[in-house]
C-alpha cells in the first residue's frame, strides 16, 4: 500500500483504522478478509486480539463457503449471529469448528468495488441482538476501510496477500512484555497467581510454585508454548481449552496428568491482554492410570488442524455428484492447505482417468489423462497401488524417488493422496504447489485423514452420478424427440431438470395428432425424483397415448389411465392435464387430474388461467371422476401447459405465482414461441437453482385454421 509516505504508511493507516474499528465496537477479536484477485477466495489480511496460529484454519476461505464472512461478501449484506444456538442453526459447519459461546458479525467492505469483509467477535456476555445504531456504526467503519484500500490501490499499491496475517492488538504488544509487567497484569486478573500466557499461548510469567508443579524452571518455560515445552500437555484437548478461553473470554478449567501419576487442575482466567492460569494439585480422586502411550513418528495434530479437518469433513458429507467433490476440493481444501494445483483422478480399467483439475495447462492434463496405473510418468499409480501417500517437498526430492518421472507441469512440490475405500482403490488426489513446500508431520497426518474422507465422498458421488445418468437417460428416452406437425398450429416445448444436487423427476408432455382435424395435448408430473418416477412417467404417457389414439373423450382417457396407475400400486401419484383439440368445431375439451390450470392468451391480449374443474391426481382413487371443461379455439389463441415446478416457490401462494406467470405471458411476444418459452422460464430462474423439474408446452392457433365452409 502507499500513501504520502509510501507503502508502509498506507498499511499503517489501514491497520490503525481496522484496530479502531475493533476497539470502537467493543469486540474482543477482529479480522479483515480481502478478496484475492481473479480467484473466488478470501484471504485473512490482518487480525486483532488473537494469534495467527489460532486463526490458521481460516486464513483462506472460499467465497462459496457457507460461512458468515463469505455470505457477507457474496450477498453484500451484514451477517449477525447473536449466539451459539443461532450459529448452529444458520451455519452448522462454522458451529462445529467454533464450539464456543460467542456473538459475531460479518460486514462487507465495499466502496467503488468489493474488497472483502470485516469480522468482529464478542464474548457471549454481550446482548444477543444488534441495534440499528450499531449496524450503522459498523457499516461506516467498513466504508472507511474501503476508502483506505481504494486510495492505496490508486497509488499503485493494492493489498498484498502474505502467507500469514498481520497481528495487531494486545497479543502483539505483549510479546516482548517484561516479567515485571506480566506479573502486574497477572495480579490484576487473579489474586495469587501461578503463571500467565499471552494471547498467542506463550508463557510470559511463571511463578516458582508453578515451576515446581510443572516440573520445569521458569526460565525454561518463558516464551514457549505449554504443549511444546511440556510434552505431557501435547494433546489437542488441552489446547482446545486455551482456544475456548481466548475466544469466549470466559474462565475455563481442566485436569491433566503429569507423569507418572500427579494430577493437576488448571484454571484459566482470560481478558483482552492474556490469560492468567492457576495451577493446583487435583483434590479429586485421580482416574485410573492411562494406558502406556507409545509415540509414533507423527506428533498429535494441533487442535486448529483437527477443527479444520472437522469442517472439511462436514462439507464432504453434503456433496452429491462427482463435480460437487471436485468443486469442494478446489474451493476449500486447496486454499486450506495453500495448494495452487489439483488433479483428481479415478481408477478405471487399470488407468487413471482425470475427472477434475485446477491450476494446470490443458496440454499437461491431456498428457496425464488415461495413463496406466504402473506408469513411470507420475507417482500417482504407485501411491494408489501401495495405498500410501507420497509427499515431495521439491523437484529434487521427486527426482531422487522417481528418477524416470519427467518434469511436466512446472510444479515444485506435490502431495499424492491415494483414495481407497475398504481396500478398493477409487482414485488419486494430487495437490501441488508452485513453490517448494515442506510437508510437516502434522500436515501429512491431516492430509492423509482427509484423503480417506474424499475417497468415500467420491465413491458415493460416482454411484449417485451413475444412478442419475441412468434415470436421466430413461426419462429422455421416454420424452418425445420431436412433436408432430399439425397444420395451422405452432407448437414449442421444453423440459428442464432440477439443478445439480437433485435427482431426475417424472415431468412429461406430449402432442398427439388425431387425423387432419384434431389433436390431443397432454402434460403431467409424477410425484418423486428418482428412476421409479421416470419409469412410471413412461407408463402414464404410454397409457394416455393409447387411449387418445382411439378418439376416447378426455374424461375417459384420464379414468382409464387412473385405473392403470392404481393397479400398478407404485405409491406415487401423478397429476395430469389432457386437452382434446377439435379444429373442425373450433373447440377444446379439457380434463385435469390435480394439475395446475393452463393459461389462455386470447387474440386481444387478455390472459388468464382456464377455469377448469379439477379431478383428483391419478393413482389415488380407482373410481375417480374427471369433469370436463370446454373452451373455444379462437384463431390467435395461445395455450400454455406447465408443471408445478414453474410456479411453486416455498413461502409463496401458488395462485399468486400463476397470476404472475399470466402477466408475464400477457407481455411476451408470441411471434417466436421459443423466445416465449424463455420469457416464461425466466420466472423460475432458468440458469438458477431449481428444486423441481419443469415441463412447458405452448400451443398457438394460427388465423384461418379449419374455417367452416
Amino acid at each position: 500500500m502507499t500513501g504520502t509516505d509510501g507503502p508502509a504508511a498506507g498499511t499503517e493507516a489501514l491497520d490503525a483504522a481496522f484496530a479502531e474499528a475493533v476497539r470502537g465496537t467493543g469486540a474482543s477479536i477482529g479480522a479483515l478478509y480481502l478478496l484475492v484477485p481473479d480467484e473466488p477466495l478470501l484471504h485473512l489480511d490482518v487480525l486483532y486480539g488473537a494469534s495467527a496460529g489460532l486463526a490458521a484454519p481460516w486464513t483462506r476461505l472460499s467465497l462459496a463457503a457457507p460461512a458468515p464472512v463469505a455470505d457477507a461478501v457474496r450477498e453484500d449484506r451484514l451477517v449477525w449471529v447473536g449466539d451459539q444456538e443461532e450459529m448452529a442453526r444458520s451455519y452448522p459447519r462454522t458451529a462445529m469448528v467454533l464450539p464456543y459461546p460467542l456473538a459475531l458479525v460479518a460486514a462487507p467492505v465495499t466502496g467503488a468495488r468489493r474488497w472483502g469483509a470485516l469480522l468482529l467477535m464478542w464474548p457471549a456476555t454481550r446482548p444477543p441482538h444488534m441495534t440499528g445504531r450499531e449496524r450503522g456504526h459498523i457499516m461506516s467503519r467498513c466504508r472507511s476501510l474501503a476508502r483506505l484500500l481504494e486510495e492505496a490501490a490508486g497509488h499503485g499499491a493494492p493489498p498484498q496477500h502474505a502467507d500469514r496475517p498481520r497481528v495487531l492488538g494486545a497479543g502483539t504488544a505483549r510479546r516482548m512484555t517484561s516479567p515485571t509487567m506480566a506479573v502486574a497484569d497477572f495480579a490484576e486478573r487473579l489474586p495469587g497467581g501461578s503463571c500467565a500466557l499471552d494471547l498467542t499461548g506463550r508463557f510470559v510469567y511463571v511463578s516458582s510454585g508453578a515451576g515446581d508443579l510443572l516440573g520445569r524452571d521458569a526460565e525454561q518455560l518463558l516464551g514457549t508454548l505449554p504443549w511444546q515445552s511440556l510434552r505431557w500437555l501435547d494433546d489437542p484437548t488441552y489446547e482446545d481449552r486455551y482456544r475456548a478461553a481466548v475466544i469466549s473470554r470466559e474462565p475455563v478449567a481442566f485436569t491433566a496428568c503429569r507423569p507418572p501419576d500427579r494430577y493437576l487442575d488448571f484454571h484459566l482466567y482470560p481478558d483482552a491482554s492474556g490469560i492468567s492460569v492457576r495451577i493446583v494439585p487435583s483434590g479429586a480422586q485421580p482416574p485410573p492410570a492411562p494406558a502406556p502411550y507409545h509415540r509414533t513418528g507423527v506428533s498429535p495434530a494441533r487442535a486448529g488442524q483437527i477443527y479444520q479437518l472437522t469442517h472439511l469433513a462436514a462439507a464432504l458429507t453434503e456433496v452429491v455428484g462427482v463435480q460437487d467433490v471436485i468443486d469442494l476440493v478446489a474451493e476449500q481444501i486447496m486454499p486450506a492447505f495453500g495448494a495452487q494445483g489439483l488433479v483428481l483422478s479415478t481408477a478405471e480399467a487399470g488407468r487413471l482417468r482425470i475427472t477434475g483439475h485446477r491450476g494446470y495447462a490443458p496440454d499437461t492434463i491431456a498428457r496425464l489423462d488415461g495413463l496406466p496405473l504402473d506408469t513411470v510418468l507420475t507417482p500417482a499409480g504407485q501411491a494408489l497401488d501401495s495405498g500410501s501417500p507420497s509427499f515431495f517437498s521439491d523437484p529434487e526430492e521427486m527426482r531422487r524417488a522417481h528418477p524416470e518421472a519427467p518434469q511436466i507441469s512446472g510444479k515444485q512440490a506435490w502431495a499424492f493422496l491415494p483414495l481407497v475405500v475398504s481396500g478398493r482403490p477409487v482414485g488419486c488426489c494430487i495437490l501441488s504447489y508452485d513453490e517448494p513446500h515442506a510437508f510437516h508431520a502434522e500436515e501429512r497426518a491431516v492430509l492423509t485423514s482427509l484423503a480417506g474422507l474424499v475417497a468415500h465422498a467420491l465413491d458415493r458421488a460416482r454411484l449417485y452420478d451413475a444412478k442419475h445418468d441412468l434415470a436421466r437417460s430413461l426419462q429422455q428416452a421416454l420424452l418425445p424427440r420431436t412433436l408432430p406437425a399439425v397444420t395451422g398450429l405452432r407448437v414449442a416445448a421444453r423440459y428442464l431438470p432440477a439443478t445439480r444436487g437433485m435427482d431426475i423427476g417424472g415431468d412429461f408432455y406430449d402432442l398427439i395428432r388425431l387425423g387432419d382435424s384434431a389433436a390431443a395435448a397432454v402434460i403431467g408430473d409424477v410425484q418423486g425424483h428418482n428412476a421409479a418416477a421416470a419409469a412410471l412417467m413412461g407408463q402414464v404417457r404410454t397409457a394416455v397415448h393409447a387411449h387418445a389414439t382411439f378418439g376416447t373423450p378426455p374424461d375417459r382417457v384420464l379414468s382409464g389411465t387412473n385405473r392403470l396407475v392404481t393397479e400398478l400400486g407404485p405409491d406415487l401419484f401423478t397429476s395430469c392435464l389432457y386437452a382434446h383439440l377439435d379444429f373442425a368445431r373450433r373447440r377444446a375439451t379439457l380434463a385435469t387430474a390435480g394439475h395446475p390450470p393452463p393459461l389462455l392468451r386470447l387474440p386481444g391480449g387478455e390472459t388468464r388461467p382456464a377455469d377448469v374443474r379439477p379431478g383428483p391426481p391419478l393413482g389415488i382413487d380407482p373410481g375417480a371422476v374427471f369433469p370436463t371443461t370446454g373452451i373455444p379455439l379462437t384463431p390467435g389463441l395461445t395455450l400454455v401447459f406447465y408443471t408445478d415446478g414453474l410456479v411453486e416457490t416455498p413461502g409463496t401462494d401458488i395462485d399468486d405465482s400463476i397470476a404472475r406467470l399470466a402477466r408475464r405471458l400477457a407481455h411476451a411476444d408470441d411471434r417466436d414461441l421459443d423466445l416465449l418459452l424463455g420469457e416464461l422460464l425466466a420466472q423460475a430462474g432458468e440458469a438458477g437453482q431449481r428444486a423441481d423439474d419443469i415441463a412447458l408446452l405452448v400451443l398457438h392457433l394460427e388465423a384461418g385454421r379449419h374455417r367452416r365452409g
